[in-house]
């Protein structure tokens, strides 16, 4: 299963590439995908970040339509062998990312980064590692969930 959600994460970079061209400057692979513990059942949860980009969501998700169609054959093969793989996009610009989210913070153990052109998105997540190390929170692993212990519930901290 690895194997084949690893070479349709290769031709998602690869039509993403030929739609957005030069403006796409990061593709992010986040969750079971980029853990290599996708099922068949996985979604590809992506972050592409391109500029210009849209400010409205579906305006965001038409932009993606495009890479879909011409990913579709690539899934079309796939589900004869029981594999039903979509794709799940989070599209932000460099204010929204830098702005923050709880999926960052998984991302900094569950993410690929095929491209990023800038280092844009490494350097972010470099900083987002290192703020739960200096609290001092962990993450607890059981089998393939996780918890971060450290939290209250209504506790706020910053990342």
């Amino acid at each position: 299963m690895r194997a084949r959600f690893d070479g349709l994460l290769a031709r998602l970079l690869e039509k993403t590439v030929d739609v957005s061209k030069e403006r796409l400057i990061t593709l992010v692979v986040f969750g079971s995908g980029a853990r290599g513990t996708a099922t068949p059942e996985s979604d590809a949860g992506v972050l592409p970040r391109a500029t210009p980009l849209p400010r409205r969501r579906m305006n965001r998700i038409a932009e993606l339509a495009e890479v879909k169609a011409r990913l579709a054959p690539d899934l079309d093969r796939m589900a004869p062998e029981g594999i039903h793989t979509d794709l799940s996009p989070i599209f932000k610009i460099p204010e929204e990312v830098l702005a923050g989210s709880p999926l960052f913070l998984d991302a900094v153990f569950d993410v690929r980064v095929p491209s990023d052109r800038d280092r844009f998105f490494a350097r972010f997540l470099a900083n987002v590692a290192e703020r739960p190390r200096r609290l001092g929170a962990r993450r607890i692993v059981q089998g393939d969930r996780w918890y971060w212990p450290d939290s209250r519930p209504g506790e706020v901290f910053e990342l």
